[in-house]
């Protein structure tokens, strides 16, 4: 009963079969090789984008903060929601990678952010004392495990075109709000308008890999210097290369995904059902839920592990919970009987 993140989760067969593949012999280092060309080739494929330029990277918290910095002067605005992951849980990343840009963090209900409420924070355009707008940045799934519509996204895509901002989507459970809104990677993505995506791996099967993608080439001509510079250029690249290609291979990747938001669903259902409904719409593996604290001290005391939620505004009684691509229904079915 092992809900405290999908990080947690070990590495998936067929990724792992996929890195032992790749060790055998001896190829060109830090990214000369050809799983890493190989990858390339195969998210130009999943994207429907024949110019997207990828860069595998060992870390989400590096991934963003590179591409952000690419992304963004460093007289520039970044303006994310007030939970984003970036902001609460990056220990700075993002401003460390860009000295002098600024985070502007944007209130929004369920985890999102839409055009006004980023209006409503752009102050001194062109006023030379005041930081520039320069970057939207959103989560999906997001911090609290909603996700954004196409739509939704096409929406923030329409209105940084209308005012000149790049736009970059943190992707960490990126698999996990594409099967729960059932669209074409494509439409999520470029299409919606979005510049840079975070592509997550590791928390959907893979061991250390993830991949900033720049759909528009011209905005990743800093990223390999970048990358380089902050310490995040592996020497031995195929080992994250091997590990998405696995992870794409025969769409495993959704495949994985669609298990896990299919066990956060049979969880939230048993919540519901004792009386702990979940405090936002459940659309991929991220449930916070409010439990009370005598429940949750059974629920520990018979081996289930979770953290508490962090939710302003609540009783205090919130937890967090994620499935993972390994969770079985056993474990959830455990959990749900010890709420009764």
């Amino acid at each position: 009963m092992y809900f405290a993140s999908d990080n947690t989760a070990g590495a998936h067969p067929q990724v792992l079969k996929a890195l032992v593949a790749a060790n055998a012999g001896a190829v060109p280092a830090y990214g000369d090789d050809p799983y890493t060309a190989e990858l390339q080739e195969r998210l130009r494929t999943v994207f429907d984008h024949k110019d997207l330029v990828a860069f595998p990277i060992a870390t989400g918290s590096a991934g963003n903060a590179q591409a952000l910095a690419s992304l963004t002067p460093n007289w520039g605005a970044v303006y994310c929601h007030s939970e984003a992951h970036i902001s609460v849980d990056e220990c700075g990343a993002p401003e460390v990678a860009n000295p002098g840009s600024k985070l502007v963090t944007v209130d929004g209900k369920a985890g999102k952010i839409d055009a006004d409420g980023i209006k409503a924070k752009i102050r001194g355009r062109d006023f030379v004392h005041a930081v520039q707008p320069a970057t939207v940045s959103i989560t999906n799934l997001t911090e609290v495990g909603t996700a954004y519509g196409q739509s939704e996204i096409a929406d923030l895509g329409a209105f940084c075109r209308a005012e000149n901002l790049s736009f970059h989507l943190d992707g960490a459970r990126f698999a996990n709000a594409l099967a729960s809104v059932n669209t074409p990677p494509a439409d999520m993505s470029w299409r919606a308008g979005v510049d840079a995506l975070t592509f997550g791996a590791t928390k959907n099967g893979c061991i250390a890999a993830e991949v900033v993608i720049f759909f528009d080439p011209s905005k990743a001509e800093e990223f390999a210097f970048r990358r380089k510079r902050a310490g995040h250029l592996f020497s031995k690249m195929r080992f994250l290369s091997a590990q998405v290609l696995g992870y794409l291979q025969d769409d495993l990747w959704l495949e994985t995904a669609r298990h896990a938001n299919t066990m956060a669903t049979r969880l939230a259902k048993g919540l519901t059902a004792a009386g702990c409904s979940p405090y936002f719409s459940v659309d991929g593996n991220m449930i916070f839920a409010p439990i009370p604290h005598p429940i949750q001290d059974r629920l520990r005391h018979a081996g289930a592990v979770f953290f508490p939620g962090r939710l302003s505004g609540t009783d205090g009684t919130d937890v967090r919970l994620v499935t993972a691509w390994s969770t079985t229904e056993a474990d959830v079915d455990k959990f749900v009987g010890l709420l009764g």
